[in-house]
């Protein structure tokens, strides 16, 4: 008899726990370098039911680091390449899309549509990405969220911590103190780096929307902030 995709995860985490990460419904928003891979490690592990929300499509920038990104799907949307990704993976999962980008006011209705097991903040804008972390924080959601992994090379700076100890990132600093405005100094789980940005790898203009700045990337070091995410998800579901 064929093996179930699930088998070895099941070995290593037992049945229960397998069950568990079928049943649950996890919330990824911003599907680039680091949610694509999020989404591919927990569709992987048995995670039955998504809402993937992304309005961007791929560009040839983000084939240097991105799961979703290939030369013949430039053009097409990220969320739809996400989904794909899940159901090519676990025929079986629930899959839904938003392909829209998160403005502060669509925040909280998302968070209305459903009472998910764990929501994960990949978004790379501050205002809608500060708006997910407050809101999601005063409705008591699990939620886990990746800070700058941009102009960074090295994998073994990688750190999950609370949001109160994320130190030498300077999007996490933003992040602080946008909470700290909101009453929130600490219980938000985040992954960062403490490797000291390379500074000739940023560029003070970008031509793509929502961003001040074009910043380099290495094909690994994002990939490798979306496993610990994922990492961190199954350890608590």
């Amino acid at each position: 008899m064929e093996a179930s995709y699930s088998e070895r995860t099941a070995l290593l985490t037992g049945t229960e726990q397998l069950a568990r990460y079928e049943q649950a419904h996890v919330l990824i928003v911003g599907l680039g370098g680091v949610g694509g891979i999020i989404v591919e490690m927990l569709a992987r592990a048995g995670v039955g039911h998504f809402t993937l929300v992304d309005g961007d499509s791929v560009s040839a920038s983000n084939i240097n680091r991105q799961v979703l990104a290939f030369p013949d799907n430039i053009g097409v949307s990220k969320a739809s390449l996400a989904k794909e990704l899940v159901l090519r993976i676990n025929p079986s999962a629930s899959v839904s899309c938003i392909e829209k980008y998160l403005a502060c006011d669509d925040i909280a209705p998302l968070l209305a549509l459903d009472r998910y097991d764990f929501i994960v903040d990949a978004i790379d804008t501050i205002a809608p990405k500060t708006e997910l972390l407050i809101r999601s924080y005063q409705a008591h959601f699990p939620i886990v969220s990746s800070m700058g992994a941009g102009a960074k090379r090295d994998p073994q700076s990688v750190r999950i911590a609370d949001i109160s100890q994320s130190n030498h990132c300077s999007l996490a600093k933003i992040i602080r103190r946008n909470l700290r405005e909101a009453g929130i100094n600490e219980g938000i789980p985040v992954v960062y780096s403490i490797e000291t940005p390379i500074k000739q790898a940023i560029l003070s203009n970008s031509l793509e929307r929502n961003k001040r700045t074009t910043v380099g990337t290495i094909s690994y070091l994002p990939n490798v902030f979306g496993c610990f995410i994922a990492s961190y998800v199954l350890s608590n579901l």
